[in-house]
C-alpha cells in the first residue's frame, strides 16, 4: 500500500513540472486553431494522457486493495471472534467435565480410604494379639533355656578349673624339670666353650707374636740392604756429575780460549785490512 502511494505521489509531481513546463509555449493572441501542433507536442500530449489513465488505473487498483484489506479484516475478526467463542465454550465443558470427574474421583478415594482404614486397624488389632501371646510364650521357653544352660555351664566350668587346675600343676614340674636339664646343659657347653676359646686365643697369640717378630726382622734387612743401595748408587751419581761437570769446565775453557784467540785475529787482520784500505 505504501508502494502504491509512493508512485501515484510521483506521478502527480511529474505531471505538474509537464504542465508548468508546455504553458508558456503557448500563444495567447493567436487562436487555438490557428496553432499548428509539432510532433514533441503531440508525444508529451500522449504521455500526459497516459500518465493520466496510469494514475486513475492506480487509483482504482489501491481502493480495491483496500477494499479487499477491509473485507478481509472484517472475515478475521469474525473468524477470531468464533474461534474464542468455540474455545471458551470448549474450555468450559473440559472444567465441568474435569470438576465432576474430580468429585467422583474424591468420593471413591473417601470410600477406599474409610474401608482402607477399617481393615488395617483390625489387621492391627489381630497382630498385636498374636504378638503379645507368641512374646510370652517365647519369654517362658527363653527363661527355661537360661536356667538349663546356667546349670549346664556351671557344671562345665567347674569340671574345667579341676582339669585345668591338674593340667598346670603337672606342666609347671615337666618345665621345671627341662630348666633343670637345660641349664645343666648350658653350663657344661659354656664351660666347654670357654676352654676352646681360651686354647684357640693362646694358640693365636703365639702365631701373631712369632709371624710379627719374622715380619720385623725381614723389614729391618731389605730396610738396611735398600739404604746400602741407595747410598752406593748416590755416590757413583755424585762421582759422575762431578766427572762430567769438570769435563764440560774444561772444555767450555778450551772452546772459550780458542774463540776469544780466533776473535782476536781476525779483529787485527780487519784492522790491518782497514788501515791499508785508508
Amino acid at each position: 500500500m505504501k508502494k502504491i502511494i509512493t508512485i501515484s505521489v510521483a506521478v502527480a509531481a511529474l505531471l505538474t513540472s509537464v504542465n508548468a513546463e508546455t504553458a508558456p509555449q503557448v500563444e495567447t493572441k493567436a487562436p487555438v486553431q490557428a496553432v499548428k501542433k509539432s510532433s514533441s507536442d503531440f508525444d508529451m500530449n500522449s504521455m500526459v494522457k497516459d500518465m493520466k489513465d496510469a494514475m486513475i488505473s492506480m487509483s482504482k487498483d489501491a481502493k480495491d486493495s483496500m477494499t479487499a484489506m477491509k473485507d478481509g479484516a472484517v472475515e478475521t475478526t469474525k473468524s477470531a471472534e468464533r474461534t474464542v467463542t468455540t474455545v471458551s465454550a470448549d474450555a468450559k465443558d473440559s472444567t465441568i467435565k474435569v470438576s465432576d470427574d474430580l468429585k467422583t474421583v474424591e468420593v471413591a478415594t473417601s470410600k477406599d480410604t474409610r474401608d482402607t482404614v477399617v481393615a488395617v486397624s483390625t489387621d492391627s488389632k489381630d497382630a498385636l494379639t498374636n504378638t503379645t501371646k507368641d512374646l510370652k510364650d517365647s519369654s517362658t521357653i527363653v527363661s527355661k533355656d537360661i536356667k538349663d544352660s546356667t546349670v549346664a555351664v556351671s557344671k562345665d566350668a567347674t569340671s574345667s578349673v579341676k582339669i585345668v587346675s591338674n593340667d598346670s600343676a603337672s606342666s609347671v614340674k615337666a618345665v621345671s624339670a627341662d630348666m633343670n636339664a637345660t641349664v645343666n646343659t648350658v653350663s657344661n657347653d659354656s664351660a666347654a666353650s670357654v676352654k676352646t676359646v681360651s686354647n684357640d686365643s693362646a694358640a693365636s697369640v703365639k702365631t701373631v707374636s712369632t709371624d710379627s717378630k719374622d715380619s720385623v726382622s725381614t723389614v729391618a734387612t731389605n730396610v738396611n740392604d735398600s739404604v746400602k743401595t741407595v747410598s752406593n748408587d748416590s755416590s757413583a751419581s755424585v762421582k759422575s756429575v762431578n766427572d762430567n761437570a769438570s769435563a764440560t769446565v774444561k772444555t767450555v775453557s778450551t772452546d772459550s780460549a780458542a774463540s776469544v784467540t780466533s776473535i782476536s785475529t781476525n779483529l787485527n787482520d780487519s784492522t790491518k785490512t782497514i788501515s791499508k784500505d785508508l
